[in-house]
């Protein structure tokens, strides 16, 4: 499972304004470097980890947004929470990315399904979206 722009999302719960804008997370100089963007910025052909200055040329009215580390954390704390509650056994990769073993929950459970009821919790609790992939193995989920 993958929380989607989580930076982004992640501010726009903090300023409902940014919803729909095209936002740029990272350094707010011109040596500074993107973060996350929002799919808006995107078009733009902003990406993460290029130069602040040249997703600024891209993208002129994008709105830039130092990063709140404290606030990822407390997100992803509590999605780690909700999925801890939830499966018996998982990873967490990295502050918004969680691999899930359901291994043998196709007995009980269809596993897309489930998934996809997972999600909708995770989403209605917090707002934030979130997307998965299922397969055999992680390099194929990933």
């Amino acid at each position: 499972m993958d929380l989607d722009s989580f930076f982004v999302s992640v501010s726009c719960l903090m300023n409902p304004k940014l919803k729909g804008k095209p936002v740029l997370i990272g350094g707010t100089s011109d040596r500074g470097v993107v973060s996350s963007c929002s799919y808006e910025a995107r078009a733009f052909g902003v990406h993460s980890a290029m130069p602040m200055k040249l997703a600024r040329r891209l993208c002129p009215d994008a709105i830039v947004v130092r990063g709140d580390y404290e606030k990822y954390s407390h997100y992803s704390d509590v999605v780690t929470d909700i999925i801890g509650e939830s499966v018996p056994l998982y990873e967490k990769s990295s502050i918004d990315e969680f691999y899930i073993d359901l291994t043998g929950m196709d007995k009980f459970f269809g596993c897309y399904k489930w998934a996809t009821e997972l999600r909708h919790k995770i989403t209605k609790e917090t707002g934030l979206p979130i997307s998965f992939g299922m397969s055999g193995n992680k390099t194929v989920s990933k």
